[in-house]
C-alpha cells in the first residue's frame, strides 16, 4: 500500500467508505462485510470512512475496528440523518459527535466531516464548533463536504479544513474546475469518493443490469439516459488501456483518480474481498504519460458530445406532461435537477430546497404525488433557463 502524507496524517491512497452499509446499494452480507474491513486492514488500508446518516454503520464499523482501533484513521460525517434536513448549528454538531463517539467505541475521532450544506446556519457557528471539537480533543481534524463552491472559500476564510470530500472520477469530472483548485490554494486536501462511479465504470454493468429494489443506482442520474451509455463507453476505455497494463477498468480509474493534483486518498465501497483486493490493486502504478493523455482526449469529447444530449434531455424533462406514472416523473426529475447544477445552468443553493422537498416525496409516490411532482417541474422552470 502507498501512503500520502497531509498536515502532518499519514493515509492509505485506498481509503475504505462504509456508504453501502446504508443500504444505498442494496442488501448486503454483514459477516462478508466485517472480513472484508479487516482484510483492508490487513493489506494496510488505514483510512475508514462512514457517517452519521448511514444507518447503523458507524456502530458496525466501531465494533469491527475495535481491536486495530489506535493503528488506524476513523472519519465520520455531521449533518444529516435520513429524515432531517441538514444541521451544522453548534448544539448539533455537540450533540451529533457525542453519539458517534458512542457509536464508534472510540474516544477521538480522527476527521469530522460536514456532510452537507445548511444554508441556514452560518459558516463562522459552524466552524467555532467544529474548533470547539479540536480543543476538546475529540476530534483531530474537521474538513467540509458536498458544499457549493461559495461556501467552501467561506469556510477557508474562517477556518482551517483539513480535507474537501468530493466526487471525483473520469466521468464527473467537474470538481476539477473549481474545487480542486481552490483546495490547492488552501493546502486543503481532496477526499475523492465514487472513484469507480459507484460501479459504473468496473465494467459489471451494462444497459441491462438491473438493481434491488432499494438500490439508490435506481434512480441515480449517472445510471439514466445519455450519462449511462456514456459511463459505458468510457468503462470500455478504461478496460481497452488496462490491458496493456494486465489492469481492470476498475484499476485504471482509481489509479487516474490518485494522478489528480490535490488528492490524498481515493475512497472505494468494496463489500466483499475480491472486490477490496482489486480496487487496492488500482494503487501503486501510474499511467504512461502518452495514454494518460489518450484517456484525457477522449474524455473531452465525450463530455462534449454529453453535454449536448443532456441538454436535450433537460429540455423535455421539464416539457412534460401530467401522467400516472409517478416513479418514471421523480426519477426524471432527480436527473434534470443534478444535471443542471453539473452543467451550471443553475447555482445549487436554489436547487437545495427543491432537492430536499423532492426527496420527501420519495417513499411516498403514488398518484396523489403527480400534484406535488408538477408543482416542482414548475419550481425547476422558473430557475432553470435553456
Amino acid at each position: 500500500m502507498i501512503y500520502r502524507t497531509h498536515k502532518n496524517l499519514t493515509l492509505s491512497e485506498i481509503g475504505f467508505g462504509c456508504y453501502s452499509l446504508s443500504g444505498a446499494y442494496g442488501s448486503i452480507d454483514l459477516d462478508s462485510y466485517q472480513r472484508t474491513i479487516h482484510r483492508a486492514y490487513q493489506l494496510g488500508v488505514n483510512f475508514f470512512d462512514t457517517a452519521e446518516g448511514y444507518g447503523d454503520a458507524e456502530q458496525l464499523l466501531g465494533e469491527t475496528v475495535k481491536s486495530f482501533r489506535n493503528k488506524i484513521h476513523l472519519a465520520t460525517k455531521v449533518g444529516i440523518r435520513e429524515g432531517f434536513k441538514p444541521n451544522l448549528s453548534q448544539e448539533y454538531i455537540q450533540t451529533a459527535c457525542e453519539n458517534s463517539l458512542i457509536a464508534l467505541q472510540t474516544d477521538y475521532i480522527d476527521l469530522y466531516q460536514i456532510h452537507f450544506d445548511d444554508p441556514g446556519t452560518p459558516v463562522d457557528e459552524t466552524v467555532n464548533a467544529l474548533e470547539l471539537l479540536v480543543r476538546q480533543g475529540k476530534i483531530r481534524y474537521y474538513g467540509l463536504g458536498h458544499l457549493p463552491l461559495p461556501r467552501v472559500e467561506a469556510y477557508l476564510k474562517i477556518g482551517d479544513p483539513f480535507s474537501m470530500l468530493t466526487e471525483l472520477n473520469t466521468i464527473t469530472r467537474t470538481a476539477l474546475d473549481e474545487i480542486v483548485p481552490a483546495c490547492q490554494a488552501h493546502d486543503i486536501g481532496v477526499m475523492a469518493f465514487s472513484v469507480t462511479g459507484r460501479g459504473l465504470l468496473t465494467g459489471k454493468i451494462d444497459v441491462e443490469t438491473t438493481f434491488e429494489a432499494n438500490d439508490i443506482r435506481n434512480i441515480d442520474p449517472l445510471f439514466q439516459r445519455e450519462r449511462l451509455r456514456s459511463g459505458l463507453r468510457v468503462a470500455k476505455k478504461l478496460s481497452d488501456i488496462g490491458k496493456k497494463y494486465g489492469k481492470t477498468s476498475t484499476q485504471v480509474a482509481i489509479a487516474w483518480v490518485l494522478a489528480q493534483p490535490g488528492v490524498i486518498c481515493a475512497l472505494t465501497g468494496p463489500s466483499t474481498i475480491p472486490h477490496l483486493e482489486e480496487n487496492i490493486g488500482g494503487s501503486g502504478w501510474q499511467l504512461a504519460p502518452e495514454d494518460y493523455q489518450s484517456l484525457e482526449i477522449f474524455l473531452l469529447e465525450e463530455e462534449s458530445n454529453l453535454k449536448t444530449a443532456q441538454l436535450a434531455t433537460i429540455r423535455q424533462i421539464l416539457s412534460f406532461e401530467i401522467t400516472d406514472e409517478p416513479q418514471k416523473r421523480f426519477t426524471d426529475l432527480v436527473y434534470a435537477l443534478e444535471t443542471a447544477v453539473t452543467l451550471n445552468l443553475v447555482s445549487e443553493d436554489k436547487i437545495t430546497p427543491i432537492f430536499i422537498d423532492l426527496f420527501g416525496l420519495k417513499n411516498n409516490l403514488d398518484p396523489q404525488s403527480i400534484i406535488e411532482l408538477e408543482k416542482i417541474r414548475e419550481r425547476l422552470i422558473e430557475i432553470i433557463h435553456i
